[in-house]
């Protein structure tokens, strides 16, 4: 059966337990692995905007290691970090750009953050914190100024132009958004192939001494860097096979061949793939990557909060819930996206319930730095990657000198000082739910299952592992819902006990051995946590 078929019968029946033989052939990558990401939260970190520790406006590794008891200080019991056990970096390899996606040095830490012995140390104390550590690895294109593509672009016999694209005339061919992909070269009358920018040179991946290079690549920083895993970016456009551009039979086999070789070489590592097209998402199962972003999770969840209807999160919680368990990625946004306070019009509201809805889902998480305290920012790109917040001190506290970019108008108020003494604030919250995620398996790592309930406004499921087993409701509107019931596939007759509630207190409830379930009532915009007695 095709994995899209098997998706597809999965996605139409909601009960788990009717899905549970095919993920164990679907999840088949895993086995005798550690898979440490199942019981991860990861923050994302642009370090050019988190902390400079030298003074010359620039974010760096040294300030990223002298900042990891902010994210995590290694004790479990301690409220005072985000509890966060996985941080993805974006880009630190030499670049030509300041976000790092054009690569010049695949091998090397871009002078700006540091030294390779300063992601060594870097990855001592994450390590010694308990703290995993990713990294962006750009493996559709490298760097104009990349020497192998100036090799290429100069000298027509050199051994790398067959590592590039070209051709002798204009294949007018447009990428598949409609953009101009095919470049005019500086040099010569030729064209050579760049889907995403003319500064960005797409590799080609159909000659076997790219595939191996680029493999190599990700050997070195996984067992030479001793980096936990690596995010792919731009999966869907490694190979082109004439018009099919995206999620090519070419791109699926050359993943594969990461995936295969990855698990061979780092057996304890996780890989995680940026691919934003739903409707292709299950093609990439079961044996490519580990995990990849569930973007219409996302876009249902801001969707959901910003209308008050449940709707949109329930739909693509089902449809989730039919890819493997445990091999997706949860996220609001990111750095390619208006971040979440923005999205939604400065409602603190509407954001705790954002980041409640998200951190109770299967699979890993991931939260965009930043994002914990309400950091605004819209396009373009430099306003949605702006200095971290961390003080109403100079600068925010981020640097001594000049910023490389300014802060937004409102770090004065928003920052994580400020936030960090008001147990009210957003920052207490995230740091509230990543803790109470940690604490309970059901919900770092358990099956769901998704119920309907009788109004519009709410979603309820199940989490649960082994003998533990939570029931989660959401209220995304913006008035108390109260006699909410619903109905499960599965039932738990034992009682249930309130294990967390935001912004304060939940009714009673009742769950009996049919599957129903009765809640006095809910807060706006408010989360309800129940543990099955006994469980856990």
């Amino acid at each position: 059966m095709s994995t899209a078929r098997l998706a597809t019968l999965c996605a139409i029946t909601v009960a788990l337990g009717a899905c549970a033989g095919a993920r164990s052939v679907e999840n088949r990558v895993a086995v005798g692995r550690t898979e440490w990401w199942r019981n991860a939260v990861c923050y994302e970190v642009f370090v050019r905007s988190f902390y400079d520790s030298d003074g010359d406006g620039i974010g760096d590794l040294r300030g990223l290691t002298a900042r990891l008891d902010y994210i995590n200080d290694g004790n479990p019991k301690s409220t005072g970090s985000l509890g966060a056990n996985c941080i993805w970096l974006m880009p630190i390899a030499k670049a030509k750009s300041y976000h790092g996606y054009d690569v010049n040095d695949y091998y090397h830490v871009d002078p700006h953050y540091g030294t390779d012995d300063d992601f060594r140390a870097l990855m001592r104390e994450a390590h010694r914190r308990g703290i995993h550590v990713i990294v962006d690895f750009v493996p559709n294109h490298s760097s104009i100024d990349h020497p192998f593509f100036q090799a290429a672009l100069k000298d027509p016999t050199s051994q790398y132009r067959s590592w590039y694209r070209f051709s002798s005339t204009d294949p007018k061919q447009p990428g598949p958004w409609g953009q101009v992909a095919w470049h005019k070269s500086p040099v010569r009358d030729e064209y050579y192939y760049g889907v995403f920018w003319h500064e960005m040179p797409d590799w080609n991946y159909e000659n076997p001494a790219v595939v191996d290079e680029m493999v190599n690549v990700t050997k070195y920083w996984l067992t030479t860097m001793h980096a936990d895993g690596l995010r792919f970016d731009a999966i869907p456009y490694l190979v082109e096979d004439g018009n099919v551009l995206m999620h090519s039979r070419g791109t699926h086999d050359v993943l594969r061949r990461f995936g295969s070789t990855i698990r061979a070489a780092a057996p304890a590592s996780f890989t995680v793939g940026e691919e934003s097209d739903m409707s292709a998402l299950p093609s990439y199962y079961p044996d490519q990557l580990d995990s990849y972003f569930e973007f219409g999770v996302a876009q249902g969840t801001l969707e959901s909060v910003k209308t008050g209807n449940a709707a949109a999160f329930v739909r693509e919680l089902r449809t989730a819930n039919a890819l493997p368990e445990g091999r997706w990625a949860s996220f609001l946004s990111n750095h390619d996206q208006t971040r979440v306070m923005t999205a939604l019009s400065g409602d603190l509201a509407k954001a705790r319930v954002a980041a409640s809805a998200m951190l109770m889902l299967p699979g890993t998480p991931f939260v965009y730095y930043g994002e914990e305290i309400g950091m605004i920012g819209d396009k373009p790109d430099e306003q949605i990657r702006t200095p971290m917040q961390w003080s109403a001190a100079a600068n925010g506290g981020f640097t001594r000198a000049t910023p490389w970019e300014a802060l937004q108008p409102d770090w004065r108020s928003k920052n994580v000082a400020a936030q960090d003494a008001d147990d009210g604030s957003l920052l207490n919250h995230y740091r509230r739910l990543i803790h109470l995620r940690n604490a309970h398996l059901a919900l770092s790592r358990g099956r769901m299952v998704v119920g309907t309930t009788n109004d519009p406004h709410t979603a309820i499921f199940v989490r649960q592992a082994g003998a533990e087993t939570m029931l989660v409701v959401v209220n995304f509107g913006d008035a108390t819902v109260g006699n909410l019931t619903g109905s499960m596939s599965e039932a738990f007759a034992e009682r249930l006990e309130l294990a967390y509630a935001d912004p304060a207190g939940c009714g009673a409830v009742r769950f009996d051995d049919r599957g129903a379930i009765a809640l006095a009532w809910i807060p706006a915009r408010g989360l309800c946590v129940f543990q099955v007695r006994g469980s856990g």
